[in-house]
């Protein structure tokens, strides 16, 4: 009997061992992360595969300036602050979490807010709700401005640049 609840707490301490390892290790960071959302159905264009560590680390190291190496650049809290003391394997939220609404901004919600003359500021805030609006906002605002300060336009920001049209 005392050799069975020795065996069975030497099993719980190994156990409770590597959980507690797992916990703290964080989870790990893909380099290619595939931007399809089980929450969509259909996804009307196609789908974007993200180099996250061609991001973080070639751009980073090309132009530091522009990509200062910190999560907080495309990762930010509740009130739009960068979460500036991420590090790799850190666990972050998916966009979904908190821009719930799918898709984009619907033409007709648009038109009423502009027939409302409700300011920019508000409607960019208002979009800010929908998910592919967020992904695009995160994405294309650091495009332009990487493209701006190289003068070129190496970081695509349509539509078609980014979303080809698939291949049958």
């Amino acid at each position: 009997m005392r050799k069975k609840v020795l065996l069975i707490a030497v099993f719980v301490g190994i156990a409770v061992i590597f959980a507690t390892t797992g916990i703290h290790a964080g989870k790990e960071v893909k380099d290619e992360i595939i931007m399809k959302n089980p929450a969509y159905k259909k996804h009307k264009k196609s789908i974007l595969t993200f180099t996250h560590k061609k991001h973080t680390e070639k751009y980073a190291n090309d132009h530091p300036d522009l990509y200062p190496r910190k999560c907080g650049e495309c990762h930010h809290d509740e009130d739009n602050k960068p979460l500036e003391n991420l590090k790799d394997g850190d666990d972050v939220q998916n966009c979904i979490e908190c821009h719930k609404k799918l898709g984009e901004t619907p033409r007709k919600t648009k038109k009423k807010w502009k027939a409302d003359k409700v300011s920019k500021k508000e409607q960019k805030k208002m979009k800010l709700e929908w998910h592919a609006e967020a992904i695009h906002y995160n994405c294309k605002d650091c495009h332009k401005k990487f493209n701006k300060k190289t003068k070129t336009k190496d970081a695509p920001t349509t539509c078609k640049k980014c979303h080809p049209k698939k291949k049958k």
